[in-house]
């Protein structure tokens, strides 16, 4: 990685709304999409919360470092990859090129096919990270192009099912063209310092993702996440504004208020409930967070959503 890379503030992908021209939040209006990667949507970002979605990123030009995980890769030549919802994604620009296709597809819809979901079991390119990068050869390419060129002329919108009919066969083909290839490379060296930063958020992430009122948040400092990392608090603070342009508390903030909205659009559990699971012992408290950070109390977030 270069030093330029490594001292740039990288933005988050839920904030780039530029990047996926789509709500990927919309439980109807898609179940596949497929994106041209331009220069002006492959921008530097982090993704370090859960999707509802499955990523796959098909780079034929534009070179960069792409961590998933604690795995670093470096791109400089044809490569797809293969992302869980799950996983913790960062992209880093090393040149202004960009080429290829961005493939996404809800979680909802691998749950509901079986088979996709058979292809997804089968070949494990989601699942396991020793085979969701493959390095594609020159034949590789031309029979990806085409999937990918096809896809992306399909009309979602306007071709009902038979348009989703054939954007599913399209995306198993899609994956049988891919794993012709056994050129999987093996990650690059991962620094000490984008190690603790993946660490953090995969600590982040397991404190919030089964949250409930019989089992609230119990980590929700700085000082607290930095303890269980073995890290001193202001290091930690240090290298997440480095690497993100925000501070321990501030994503330990966000991603409260993501759970919150989860949480108030999904159940419905009282706002107490809601609030002491994500770290409030009383409801006026947890209102009085919300609004402040959203400019909505949770019962009006809630109605807005028609809940």
């Amino acid at each position: 990685m270069s030093s330029s890379a490594d001292t740039k503030s990288i933005d988050y992908l839920e904030d780039m709304k530029d990047i996926l021209p789509f709500d990927w939040h919309a439980p109807k209006q898609w179940s596949i999409k497929v994106i041209r990667r331009t220069p002006g949507r492959c921008k530097d970002y982090i993704s370090p919360n859960r999707r509802g979605f499955y990523k796959i990123l098909y780079i034929t030009k534009g070179y960069g470092v792409l961590s998933i995980g604690v795995n670093n890769y470096y791109v400089n030549e044809p490569t797809i990859f293969f992302i869980h919802p799950n996983e913790i994604i960062t992209w880093k620009k090393v040149d202004t090129e960009s080429d290829g296709y961005i493939g996404f597809f809800k979680k909802a819809l691998a749950d509901e096919n079986p088979h996709l979901k058979y292809m997804l079991d089968k070949y494990k390119l989601f699942s396991d990270t020793r085979k969701s990068v493959i390095r594609l050869s020159p034949d590789n390419v031309a029979e990806i192009d085409k999937i990918f060129s096809q896809m992306f002329e399909i009309d979602m919108e306007h071709g009902g099912m038979a348009a989703e009919d054939t954007m599913l066969a399209h995306l198993q083909l899609l994956m049988l063209a891919s794993v012709k290839s056994t050129d999987i490379p093996q990650p690059d060296t991962i620094t000490d310092e984008f190690r603790h930063v993946h660490e953090f958020f995969q600590l982040l992430e397991k404190e919030t993702s089964n949250l409930n009122y019989t089992a609230p948040i119990r980590t929700k400092t700085a000082t607290e996440f930095a303890e269980k990392l073995f890290v001193h608090p202001n290091h930690l603070n240090a290298l997440l504004k480095k690497h993100t342009g925000k501070n321990v508390s501030s994503h330990i903030k966000s991603k409260l208020i993501e759970e919150s909205k989860i949480l108030l659009s999904q159940t419905d559990w009282s706002l107490q409930d809601i609030g002491y699971s994500i770290g409030f012992s009383d409801q006026p408290n947890f209102s009085q967070f919300f609004k402040k950070n959203t400019g909505l109390t949770p019962a009006e977030f809630r109605k807005a959503r028609g809940n």
